[in-house]
């Protein structure tokens, strides 16, 4: 399955992942959440995750390097301040984050598949890839980064 690493960007495999939990909202049980809460769930959570997203892009550009993460070989700099101190991939969490937005938005149960299956695939497919490139770009300060700071949070 090494044929999927780096090759479908996050932002398409989030969309495809908030596709399919649409789908398969309508077919499970309802979690039936109160509307009111149900707006201030989504909006924090969608504050949560763009909050995440857009400091984790900040910092890539602030630090010249690509923000491509089909390409990291391209990694010109190891960012760990900022948000890198929260987390190894602020843009994941907040994609993440808005996926579990989503979920609570669509209120059916098997909506909740959706982040974890994103979670799964953006590990094993982008992180896990990423991981081992940045390791022989970067080698002990990057092994030293990973040892203080989390994956996902």
């Amino acid at each position: 399955m090494t044929r999927l690493e780096l090759k479908i960007p996050p932002p398409l495999v989030g969309a495809l992942v908030a596709l399919g939990m649409w789908a398969l909202s309508a077919l499970g049980p309802s979690l039936g959440l109160l509307p009111g809460l149900r707006v201030v769930v989504v909006a924090l959570l969608v504050l949560a995750g763009l909050t995440f997203d857009v400091l984790g892009l900040l910092a890539f550009l602030g630090a010249h390097t690509t923000i491509n993460p089909l390409r990291p070989e391209r990694s010109s700099a190891l960012v760990t301040g900022g948000i890198y101190r929260v987390t190894r991939n602020p843009m994941y969490v907040g994609m993440a984050l808005l996926l579990t937005a989503w979920a609570v938005h669509l209120g059916g149960l098997w909506a909740w598949l959706g982040p974890v299956a994103f979670v799964l695939y953006i590990t094993r497919f982008q992180i896990q890839p990423e991981e081992r490139i940045l390791d022989g770009l970067f080698g002990d300060e990057y092994r030293a980064w990973c040892a203080r700071v989390r994956r996902w949070l």
